[in-house]
């Protein structure tokens, strides 16, 4: 079973937790980044991206970003805004956007259990953003964004989760996208250790979030057990940051996709090919998919249903049955001529946080020629294809809201 184990986090003081939380580092570009932080010296982004203190010649990957990351780090501690719990503890992690809210356990969880399959992936890792993350974690000596975990329900583990958020947070505060950010500090013994009892009874922990994250914990754990000649399994090297949220909280939304060109075909031609896989409906109005198998298409200015044909079902394979799946297959591959959605510079991701209106947008401009808009993949689905040990076509979930960088930071020793 897999192992989640309380620990002494730095994390900031309360009157500046609302300064310091930042998005993730993947969710935004360089300049995006630059923006947001620059009246904000305390935002996380100066060490998730800490490219944006630096001259913009300078390549992201170069070893001076993430020195200047270690130095940020170590800033925000040597300043006083963050600081270290005197004991390990849980904390309870609360996120409230719109009418929904999850909620999770931060702790750590075993670099072990990464290798082993006790905590199961469903995405395939690009190795230049994987060793990005290492560098980024071996120079820093922390885990300073945590990895988006899930696991199957657990109803005593959620009464005791709704026991301690009975109790004023240590943290209350909106962040900059209208989510409600609050935390509570379990640091009753007893609850810990209950806490910890249960999780260590749940069958497998599923990687919702972060896998190029959880990948770099990973090897750069790996790494450092080899290099200790007196490794013993306790050190800090062998945990990483993750937060635990029962899969019954989880919003994945919708993952779009844009396409740069008709791969040489006119209009009539795409449009004739399309319907040997779907069935084809001209719409008036945006069209948002509202069930499995339904696609939404934007074309020179018209929006399309989509409704995929009911034999591209006919499979049990989890993977291939993915609408995702079905328009790369069918769809992107043959027709458009995108044969590796990872590589290919003719097509781009489009979150669904962003709206129909983005992908509208985008195709207007006339650098982009065709849009579809998904329905999202359930987390029954994700976690099917995990437990098969299968692989998720790229881009297939859109988790919101996202977990906030520097709430809790986890050195390595």
């Amino acid at each position: 079973m897999p192992i989640f184990i309380p620990f002494k986090a730095y994390r900031p003081k309360p009157e500046f937790a609302h300064k310091v939380a930042a998005k993730p580092y993947d969710v935004l570009s360089t300049e995006e980044a630059r923006e947001e932080a620059k009246d904000n010296p305390l935002s996380f982004l100066h060490v998730g991206k800490p490219e944006i203190d630096l001259d913009p010649s300078i390549d992201i990957y170069d070893p001076r970003v993430y020195e200047k990351g270690r130095e940020n780090l170590m800033k925000l501690i040597n300043d006083g805004i963050l600081v270290q719990d005197p004991e390990p503890f849980f904390y309870i992690w609360s996120q409230t956007m719109g009418e929904r809210t999850q909620i999770g356990i931060v702790g750590c969880a075993s670099v072990d259990d990464y290798w082993n399959d006790k905590i199961k992936k469903h995405e395939k890792t690009r190795k230049d953003k994987e060793e990005d993350r290492c560098n980024h974690v071996r120079v820093t000596n922390a885990h300073t964004g945590p990895i988006f975990l899930t696991y199957k329900d657990n109803y005593e583990i959620n009464q005791i989760v709704e026991s301690i958020i009975q109790n004023n947070p240590v943290y209350d505060f909106i962040s900059e996208d209208n989510v409600r950010q609050r935390v509570w500090i379990v640091s009753d013994k007893e609850k810990i250790n209950q806490i910890q009892k249960l999780l260590s009874e749940i069958d497998y922990f599923y990687v919702a979030d972060g896998h190029h994250r959880s990948a770099a914990a990973a090897i750069v754990g790996r790494e450092r057990q080899l290099a200790n000649p007196n490794h013993k399994g306790d050190e800090e090297y062998n945990y990483f940051l993750a937060v635990l949220f029962p899969a019954s909280h989880l919003l994945i939304m919708d993952y779009n996709r844009i396409v740069m060109d008709l791969n040489n075909l006119s209009k009539e031609d795409f449009l004739n090919r399309l319907k040997e896989v779907v069935d084809l409906e001209k719409k008036s109005t945006r069209f948002k998919p509202t069930k499995k198998g339904e696609i939404g298409m934007y074309l020179d200015k018209e929006w399309y249903k989509l409704e995929i044909k009911p034999k591209y079902f006919q499979t049990n394979d989890p993977v291939e049955s993915l609408d995702i799946s079905i328009l790369q297959n069918h769809i992107l591959s043959p027709i458009l001529g995108i044969d590796d959605p990872r590589t290919s510079k003719r097509i781009d991701f489009v979150g669904g946080i962003r709206g129909l209106e983005e992908l509208e947008r985008k195709v207007n401009s006339g650098e982009w020629a065709v849009a579809f808009a998904m329905f999202p993949t359930s987390i029954n689905e994700l976690m099917s294809i995990a437990d098969a040990g299968k692989i998720m076509p790229p881009k297939s979930t859109w988790f919101e809201p996202k977990l906030k960088d520097g709430l809790f930071v986890h050195f390595l020793d």
